[in-house]
């Protein structure tokens, strides 16, 4: 959580055209999947394995390690695994011309002056034409009702509308913290004070006991998407904004949508 520039790293990373380390994905980067590979594989270790938990960049490499493992593109393979299983048909890498009327617009505040402007139009969005990499780390776009989808099949232990889409020891894998003490500790600007890492999402930290959310498995998304749901109460809260994040500061319209969510759960 450093601004752009800071560390040699990330200078580095910048030369590069990797759109990582943390950092948004956007505007798309220019490489395929096997030149971002040898682009970043030319950088040092930030950490050995296991020492630190870092955001993003390893979900970027898992999204190439699918595709080369099903042997066709990284969206082939999610919607044959995941989306279509589970009936996400507005969920994808790219939004089909006929769409892009439905696509909202992404504004984004500038970091120093707070003043709010367009980050992208549908009109000529990043995401009307295809990407050349198809960013596992945070390049898909999706509606509510296909998000809750995904999140509803977590919640039933992997099973989705035909049967199961996950197994339910994946799931369970999935939402347990795997981080040790120090970890969080170091990365607690990012997950909280009782948040922890699952695979792939943000879990509560272990032995945290019940809290409020937004302490729940789910994630925050930078272009101002969050979800949260809690196993103790079984509430889910879904938000769909189009506001970027640029601090890791909640926003007030974050803490005001948690605050309601947690009121209609204690009085239901």
């Amino acid at each position: 959580m450093a601004p752009p520039g800071s560390y040699p790293i990330q200078r580095a990373e910048a030369v590069l055209g990797l759109q990582s380390f943390g950092g948004p994905p956007w505007p798309p980067v220019a490489h395929d999947p096997d030149t971002w590979m040898a682009a970043l594989g030319s950088l040092p270790l930030m950490y050995q394995p296991g020492e630190r938990w870092l955001y993003n960049t390893s979900a970027q490499v898992l999204g190439v390690l699918l595709a080369r493992a099903g042997v066709r593109d990284l969206e082939s393979v999610l919607r044959e695994r995941i989306l279509d299983p589970l009936e996400m048909a507005d969920t994808g890498f790219t939004v089909p011309a006929e769409q892009l009327g439905r696509f909202t617009t992404a504004y984004r505040p500038d970091p120093e002056t707070g003043q709010l402007g367009v980050l992208d139009d549908p009109a000529d969005s990043w995401w009307s034409s295809p990407t050349s990499f198809p960013d596992a780390g945070g390049w898909l776009v999706s509606t509510v009702d296909d998000y809750w989808s995904f999140v509803s099949m977590l919640l039933a232990g992997g099973a989705g509308p035909g049967g199961p889409v996950l197994a339910p020891e994946t799931v369970a894998l999935m939402t347990t913290d795997r981080l040790t003490a120090d970890q969080r500790q170091a990365s607690a600007l990012f997950l909280g004070e009782h948040g922890g890492w699952g695979l792939g999402l943000a879990v509560p930290a272990a032995g945290a006991g019940p809290q409020r959310l937004p302490c729940g498995i789910g994630w925050t998304g930078g272009s101002g998407t969050a979800w949260r749901s809690s196993a103790q109460s079984g509430v889910t809260g879904i938000l769909f904004g189009q506001r970027g994040l640029t601090s890791p500061v909640p926003e007030p319209l974050a803490v005001d949508f948690w605050a309601g969510v947690n009121a209609a759960a204690a009085a239901a």
